[in-house]
């Protein structure tokens, strides 16, 4: 065990001033919320840092409407609280569905809605700190190219890492308008959702785009509306305790048989939360059918490049995919998600 001191912020500000005191003297410092991945990863020896300041005690739980519509999520909100919220079960029902099907209720309970944005990968070689990692250590290699291939990336993937982001919710926030709100040392930020997640390229050891002591506080959705009439779905190799091979998130909106508007956020496929362009683009306007929706889907996994181990996902997408949008296609059925 390396040894670490422990600070408890009293708020935002003194939390960035202890984060950037800490930069200062040449120490690491590392903030805890929730905790249920960080403490692991210094358990596993995956992470080392000189100080750990507890922000889970900040005014940062809110779940409030918006001025014009959507929601504001503080950063420090339980999971399990706000996918109980009835705010985020009417507006957002994929969001709901999507932190539902992750983890156990315990887990959920301490997890937070910021720190589950900064999940880091489950792959089995960047957890066993024995075998070489891009991600861990840079410039060792990926273990994972030549070796246990199972949970692989499709698209996205590098020479130097071929890892897939394990949230569920992230999933969900991929299919929305969503922003993300953070402080740092400057002042505020606020970053689209799509920016905040990185492909590995030749840096697979950066995850997100947040400078040096940024602290996530909030999370805006700000639609769209039709995600009222969504889905969350998520396939696994058991019912609980499992990330997901392959999860998809979508939001329909059909009228007199076309699809006025569509999002999908794919996940277990890349190096982040997926969003699913090129189906979107194929079906706007469209037929609302199956055949247009099988056809969607196999123009997004045109850009796939699927080894061995991990072949199965294509064959899992190009069947829930177009499921998960045919449920979508019937008529709104109150309470689903």
């Amino acid at each position: 065990m390396k040894p670490f001191t422990y600070e408890r912020a009293t708020s935002t500000a003194d939390a960035l001033r202890r984060s950037v005191a800490a930069t200062t003297e040449g120490r690491r410092a590392a903030y805890l919320a929730g905790g249920t991945n960080l403490i692991d990863h210094l358990r596993l020896g995956i992470r080392e840092t000189d100080r750990i300041i507890d922000v889970s005690h900040l005014d940062l739980t809110e779940v409030c409407e918006l001025e014009g519509g959507g929601l504001r999520i503080g950063a420090m909100a339980r999971n399990a609280d706000v996918a109980a919220h009835p705010l985020v079960r009417t507006a957002f029902p994929l969001v709901s569905a999507a932190m539902l099907a992750g983890a156990s209720g315990q887990l959920r309970g301490m997890a937070t809605m910021g720190g589950n944005l900064l999940q880091r990968t489950r792959c089995v070689y960047f957890q066993d700190p024995s075998t070489p990692c891009n991600k861990r250590e840079p410039g060792s290699g990926c273990s994972a190219i030549e070796g246990f291939g199972t949970y692989n990336a499709l698209i996205g993937a590098s020479d130097a890492c071929v890892a897939v982001h394990p949230s569920d919710l992230c999933v969900a926030l991929a299919a929305l308008d969503v922003t993300v709100v953070a402080q740092g040392p400057v002042g505020e930020r606020r970053i689209d959702f799509a920016d905040l997640h990185r492909l590995p390229g030749d840096r697979p050891e950066a995850d997100t785009t947040l400078e040096r002591s940024e602290l996530i506080t909030a999370i805006e959705i700000a639609g769209p509306a039709f995600a009222r009439h969504s889905r969350y779905r998520k396939l696994r190799e058991r019912a609980s305790y499992a990330f997901a091979t392959v999860s998809v998130a979508a939001a329909l909106d059909v009228r007199d048989g076309r699809v006025a508007d569509v999002r999908l956020g794919l996940g277990g496929v890349a190096h982040k939360p997926w969003r699913a362009h090129r189906v979107e683009d194929a079906l706007r306007g469209g037929p609302a059918t199956a055949q247009a929706y099988i056809a969607a889907i196999d123009a997004e996994l045109e850009q796939a490049r699927p080894g061995e181990d991990n072949r199965y996902k294509v064959s899992q997408l190009r069947r829930v995919v177009p499921a998960v949008l045919q449920e979508l296609t019937g008529p709104v059925e109150e309470g689903r998600s």
